[in-house]
């Protein structure tokens, strides 16, 4: 594979940085060393929607912050810190970059849970945590996998003076793992806070309006197309899923890094012991469990399966088609979720601490169209879509047809 497809190439603290990401990381770093020594507790969060440059931001302040844990001259000196991410998949790639960086170890990496039970069991002081993907932590307790308080971050800021944390609401993507701004606020706002914004979309070759458009789409508004949709930016909708596959494929064979994702809503009927996804003309499986240690997408064959929002949040792809699953529907203007024919119950389950059964539809019609916000914003060159929903599929067919 193009080793310049690799994420933790993309990833990597030595990436030259904009003069706006350079000037962030001293911010962040003058912030840790101004409250290093304070009597409570410091939070500095960084807010961004999908591919607007945190992981990069975080990669490289780590790797600072390391250097001068190990400089006697530092302020920083023989500081103990952590690295959190709680998606797998995204854990590798850190861990693979951390064997070939000076003082960057790969047990400076870990999953939230891992960290606040670890730290339960040794006592030990922690400096600074960095949290990537912090709309991931946990905000109820989840016995399955063995954390038994009521909410990730809220420990993992017990736990360490400083704490750094990359934020974006639309990519909530669970129940259990339910978050929006002022459920964000609730637990930052006691202790010393710092923030910023990042608004600049560095992954997405795609122009600022066709951006909007998918943010208002996912916010459950059709709009019209912008008229640059296709400027710069190999944009298509298409009538066949089948023909997108085929599409892929080719750029796929051109450039690598192309794949076909799809939200939830296809029923999980085995067939030879996989899950499918089915349209007509159209059948693929569903991503197998990567038991490597290389990410998802970066593995040849599984241009060959169909990618979820678990195996391709935070990532790259060059080219992505996504298949806009059963659940979504289209109401006059109002882009609606069918909860019905929503498969992946699992990411949805009740919770106590949600007792309206109104706004629990409402949060749960939302984490799907969070999904499909997430998997619309993978393509660096081109995203492809193909709808299942006639009436959407059709509506967007017309309008793509006036480009």
């Amino acid at each position: 594979m193009d080793n310049s497809n690799a994420a933790d190439n993309k990833l990597a603290p030595t990436k030259q940085l904009t003069d706006e990401q350079s000037r962030l990381v001293e911010q962040i770093k003058q912030f840790a060393i101004d409250h290093l020594n304070d009597d409570t507790h410091a939070v500095f969060t960084i807010y961004g929607d999908a591919g607007t440059g945190k992981s990069v931001i975080l990669s490289k302040l780590f790797y600072d912050i390391q250097q001068m844990a190990h400089e006697k001259s530092s302020p920083l000196y023989q500081t103990n810190n952590y690295f959190l991410v709680n998606h797998p998949e995204i854990l590798k790639v850190y861990k693979k970059m951390a064997g070939n960086q000076d003082n960057v170890l790969k047990k400076n990496f870990n999953r939230p849970t891992s960290f606040i039970n670890q730290n339960d069991k040794n006592h030990q002081d922690v400096d600074i945590t960095i949290i990537d993907e912090a709309h991931l932590l946990l905000s109820r307790g989840d016995h399955y996998n063995n954390f038994y308080y009521d909410n990730q971050l809220s420990e993992i800021i017990k736990r360490s003076q400083i704490t750094i944390l990359v934020f974006d609401h639309r990519q909530v993507l669970r129940t259990k793992s339910f978050w929006n701004l002022e459920r964000l606020h609730h637990i930052i706002d006691p202790y010393t806070n710092g923030e910023y914004h990042l608004t600049h979309q560095f992954r997405m070759t795609a122009s600022d309006s066709l951006v909007k458009w998918i943010n208002t789409f996912t916010d459950g508004k059709l709009t019209p197309l912008p008229d640059d949709a296709k400027k710069d930016y190999d944009f298509r909708i298409f009538d066949n899923a089948e023909e997108m596959r085929k599409a892929i494929f080719a750029r796929n064979k051109e450039v690598g890094l192309s794949r076909i994702v799809s939200t939830s809503g296809y029923p999980s009927t085995l067939d030879g012991g996989k899950h499918y996804v089915t349209e007509p003309d159209f059948k693929m499986p569903w991503d197998q469990y990567n038991y490597t240690q290389t990410p998802w997408a970066e593995i040849p064959e599984t241009v060959n399966e169909v990618g979820s929002m678990f195996t391709c949040q935070g990532f790259d792809l060059n080219y992505v088609g996504v298949i806009l699953g059963p659940p979504i529907y289209l109401d006059g203007d109002d882009v609606h979720v069918e909860m019905s024919k929503f498969t992946d119950v699992e990411s949805l389950k009740k919770r106590k601490d949600m007792d309206n059964p109104v706004e629990f539809e409402k949060i749960k019609e939302q984490l799907v169209l969070n999904s499909a916000n997430v998997l619309l914003k993978r393509g660096v060159k081109g995203l492809y879509i193909f709808v299942h929903n006639q009436d959407l599929r059709q509506r967007l067919l017309d309008d793509y047809k006036k480009l």
